[in-house]
């Protein structure tokens, strides 16, 4: 009971996935290419069926010495052998084509989901970080789509194959005995016989397969991660000179692939003996079964090759189960990968929606936060019963010892933060615009990292250039369509100073700043605020700060005192 539960899960599992794409509007496509495989696969199934009877007919004409029966069916050989060459070139041509019509469907489904409701900050956080999303998005989704439609396909022409041919081998059954008692169908129960055993026992080897595949893919993820880690932060690690702790991270991370992957050549070898014996000592079985009547000159040469051949095929179609064991196993566990992330997802904004805190918007120019708290993942607590009023064009200045939860703050104002209670009101139709201490830079043309969160068709190039200029990137300005990975190229300072001008460009009503010139020099900073009070007058700044300078910038202040925020 265990057991058939188990499987009715994973297939409810793999249906969720599977089913969304094939009721979609965009299934008409994918439909009329599922049909055409589908029809070409049987077609090919019939043509081997011809290839069947093409042995009897062609081996009879040799053993017959007809020479023109032989050039006969030589041609015959050639036209089944040229449709089936087509239909199996375009079957596969155009699964393929199929491939990447439902991926694309389900990579755009995918990452919708994970953007939606923030849910790919939130999986950080209510899900314990779970491990790379990026790898399931990229990689399991091809395998899933990949591995879906070649044993799906293969499953069908195993059936229908095993349909056909069975008839066959049924009928050449004819005459056979054992023990001097006509058995009909002899051959087709040796098949089953021959073949429900090998199922059961390639089971039984290769089910740990299942297991090992996917934590292979999750340390082969791990470890690609590593080092895209690297490349991304390789001025820290060379101002560090941590080259022999990131070099011993690497062969620790790739010892746990070696090591997995050991475990799987382990099983596949096991999985290899059996499926070679297997396979190799069902070839001589028809021979040994159909000699005894030609030998007995009841049937021709002819008889023996066809025999042979729809045994072949039958004995293949009801061992698709053992051939495809690796690559079931493969697929199994790449389903289990995306269910899980799609179960964490759901998780992710499950928690947010009950999480305590009411988020809304109001009709005054302000916003109002009454009796918010906050606290870390593991429920430690940040603030305490918080209310207060940030009324529009007075700017307001956060500060407070490092860790204490201001940039947390930030976050509950945002709406990305899951762990708080209270109530934030903000302006109706208010433009909210947030510059952490690091900006965030997307890779490619500089227009679209200075632009960034709107459109770069929004600005014109003299607009950028000079927006540039005012926050001190003026070299830069000449560089708006060369396209690089920019906070790699970019200095800290020239980072936040491109935030800066973001903001100028962007021109929100409410700008939060979380230490948002700490790489800056003081003189620096007083520019790039006087520069946003000139340029941004109808825009509330909110910063979060530790040096006193930024005082002066500010009509309120307020610190955390303990868990407590108060004016000071």
């Amino acid at each position: 009971m265990k057991k058939t539960g188990f499987l009715t899960a994973f297939w409810a599992a793999f249906w969720t996935l599977a089913k969304p794409y094939w009721v979609s509007p965009q299934r008409r496509k994918g439909l009329a290419l599922l049909a055409t495989v589908i029809a070409l696969s049987i077609a090919i199934v019939a043509l081997e069926v011809q290839f069947n009877l093409w042995n009897k007919d062609f081996y009879n004409a040799l053993e017959q010495k007809d020479q023109a029966g032989f050039l006969a069916q030589l041609l015959r050989f050639t036209v089944i052998a040229v449709f089936w060459i087509i239909a199996g070139v375009y079957r596969i041509y155009l699964q393929q084509m199929l491939q990447i019509e439902w991926r694309t469907w389900l990579n755009q489904n995918f990452l919708a989901e994970w953007l939606r409701d923030r849910a790919y900050y939130r999986l950080q956080l209510a899900d314990g970080g779970i491990d790379n999303p990026d790898q399931r998005i990229a990689e399991d989704l091809r395998l899933f789509v990949d591995k879906t439609l070649e044993l799906g396909i293969g499953l069908l022409s195993a059936v229908v194959t095993l349909a056909w041919f069975v008839m066959i081998l049924w009928s050449l059954s004819e005459g056979f005995t054992l023990f001097g008692t006509a058995i009909p169908g002899f051959m087709v129960w040796v098949a089953v016989a021959y073949a429900l055993v090998g199922s059961l026992l390639a089971h039984r080897i290769g089910r740990a397969l299942i297991g090992l595949n996917f934590d292979q893919q999750r340390y082969e993820a791990d470890y690609r991660y590593s080092l895209v880690r690297l490349r991304e932060n390789s001025e820290g690690v060379a101002l560090y000179k941590g080259e022999a702790l990131e070099l011993a991270n690497f062969r620790e991370r790739f010892q746990y692939v070696v090591r997995n992957w050991f475990g799987i050549m382990d099983k596949r070898k096991d999985l290899n003996w059996f499926t070679k014996f297997y396979l190799q000592f069902s070839i001589p079985f028809p021979y040994l079964v159909a000699a005894p009547r030609y030998f007995a000159g009841g049937v021709g040469l002819g008889f023996i090759f066809q025999t042979s051949s729809a045994f072949f095929y039958v004995r293949s179609s009801l061992s698709w189960f053992i051939d495809s064991y690796a690559e079931i196993a493969q697929w199994r566990a790449t389903v289990d990968r995306l269910t899980s992330f799609s179960a964490s997802l759901e998780r992710a904004r499950s928690d947010a929606a009950q999480a305590g805190g009411e988020r809304g918007e109001q009709a005054a120019d302000a916003i109002g936060v009454e009796g918010l708290e906050l606290a870390l993942p593991q429920g430690a607590p940040l603030l305490a019963a918080t209310s207060l009023q940030l009324r529009s064009g007075e700017d307001v200045l956060l500060s407070g010892a490092s860790g204490v939860g201001k940039s947390t703050f930030f976050r509950a104002l945002a709406g990305i933060w899951p762990y708080w209670k209270g109530r934030v009101r903000l302006p109706q139709g208010a433009r909210l615009l947030f510059l952490p201490q690091k900006p965030y830079l997307p890779i490619g043309t500089l227009r679209r990292a200075v632009s960034y969160p709107a459109d770069e068709a929004k600005f014109g190039d003299a607009q950028i250039a000079e927006t540039l200029q005012a926050v001190g990137l003026a070299p830069l300005a000449a560089n708006l369509e060369r396209s690089e990975n920019w906070s790699q190229v970019l200095a800290g300072g020239e980072q936040q100073r491109l935030a800066f001008a973001r903001a100028l460009l962007n021109q929100p009503d409410w700008l939060f700043l979380d230490e948002a010139t700490a790489s800056l020099a003081e003189e620096d900073q007083e520019r790039l605020y006087r520069l946003l009070k000139e340029r941004l007058p109808r825009t509330t700044l909110v910063s979060i700060g530790h040096r006193a300078s930024l005082r002066a910038h500010h009509e309120r202040a307020f610190a955390w005192q303990g868990e407590r925020l108060a004016a000071v």
